[in-house]
């Protein structure tokens, strides 16, 4: 269904429920509704070429040639709609889209406002598989759906819902600076990436020949010249000591943070680290729920916390990490999903970063403004996106509960 259904001088409504939906809101009545159904997909997005972190090259891992994603869509009996996505990078794909099935009939006949509620419930419909990681990662397509729902029910984007501090973000781009792209390509990719508007560079390292890495930070670090924001990516690549020689020789070239440099759950190692280097330290992206985040707030392990909203849960686990993430005063750049992150970013107190990738634009109908440096939260209600037809056409499974 259309976004524009939520415009009521745009929109035919034509069911009865959604007449006494309405008149409730004239007589300034709170409405009821519930949930009428849930249809999930697994859609397979495929790379236009298979690419390579660190992990790769150091053969624990296989090159990342698609991306597997679960999407909700909810529909109520009023005729509002809310669209959700979580993912997985190489393997568990079709698990989350085996358990969602499992636990979505619990979801019938609730009432879509109430999302913590909800969430809670469906942790405890799927309890024997824990509470964080791929269960989670399940519910999380369902959590974001029914929070896109919500948001376009009060005609607001999602930003606004949640009390937005800015209409726009910073941010930086990822997907050119992978280790299986040559430095020429990588260059090519950051000249092309900073005339669309792009505020910030970031690139992988990790290589197991340690000076390759620093060739191609200075190589970057020239085409972009000084003082523009510069990242770099280990992907948990170094141990504890050539995470401090390497942070050391990385200090020359002024970067906005140090990505992963060792294990995503060395919570000390991280602190001991960010005390020990000038270069600000940021992890957090391969945690999957509010108590391991809650570790590197504890530790003080990181300058910028990186989270996952489809890793950890969805929003509403989302929002906790926020909040403890305010209280500490860390900056906060979340992780990949800049079409989610976008508007949790804009609701953060303190300015954040958002992940640029443009893998994802074929899924929807939609595209997410940059401009001199920044992302523009868009002005649609709810999350702001629809799923294309060519989403559709690369869907392998689909249920509607």
């Amino acid at each position: 269904m259309s976004t524009t259904f939520l415009n009521r001088t745009s929109a035919t409504v034509t069911s009865k429920t959604n007449e006494r939906h309405f008149a409730a809101l004239e007589r300034g009545e709170a409405s009821t509704d519930a949930i009428a159904s849930v249809r999930l997909s697994l859609v397979s997005l495929p790379l236009a070429a298979p690419i390579s972190d660190a992990k790769v090259l150091t053969g624990r891992q296989k090159p990342l040639t698609e991306i597997a994603f679960l999407f909700a869509e909810i529909r109520t009996e009023a005729g509002f709609e809310g669209v959700g996505y979580s993912y997985s990078k190489r393997a568990g794909g079709p698990a989350q889209y085996v358990h969602a099935k499992e636990i979505a009939p619990e979801l019938i006949g609730e009432d879509p406002n109430d999302i913590q509620r909800i969430w809670t419930k469906l942790v405890w419909a799927g309890a024997s598989v824990g509470r964080s990681g791929l269960s989670t990662q399940a519910i999380a397509a369902i959590d974001i759906a029914l929070w896109d729902l919500k948001a376009k029910r009060a005609q607001l984007p999602l930003a606004k819902l949640l009390g937005a501090h800015r209409d726009s973000v910073q941010c930086y781009n990822t997907s050119g600076g992978y280790l299986s792209m040559s430095i020429e390509q990588v260059v090519e990719n950051t000249r092309a990436s900073v005339e669309r508007g792009i505020g910030g560079i970031k690139i992988k390292v990790g290589q197991p020949d340690t000076n390759i890495d620093l060739q191609r930070v200075a190589a970057i670090r020239e085409q972009l010249g000084d003082g523009f924001p510069m990242m770099v990516d280990a992907n948990q690549q170094w141990n504890r000591g050539t995470a401090i020689r390497m942070g050391r020789k990385l200090e020359a070239f002024d970067l906005t943070w140090i990505e992963e440099p060792l294990d995503a759950y060395d919570a000390e190692g991280h602190a001991a680290l960010a005390a020990e280097l000038a270069t600000p330290i940021a992890t957090g992206e391969m945690l999957t729920s509010v108590t391991e985040h809650a570790e590197l707030v504890r530790h003080r392990s990181v300058d910028f916390f990186q989270p996952d909203a489809p890793r950890v849960g969805g929003i509403t686990p989302f929002l906790k990490i926020m909040a403890m993430g305010e209280q500490a005063k860390m900056r906060m750049a979340p992780h990949f999903a800049m079409e989610i992150h976008l508007h949790l970013a804009a609701a953060y107190e303190i300015d954040p970063w958002v992940e640029h990738f443009e893998w994802l634009e074929p899924m929807f109908n939609e595209r997410l403004e940059i401009r001199d440096g920044r992302m523009i939260v868009p002005n649609r209600p709810g999350l702001g996106f629809s799923l294309s037809e060519q989403a559709r056409a690369w869907t392998h499974e689909t249920v509607t509960v």
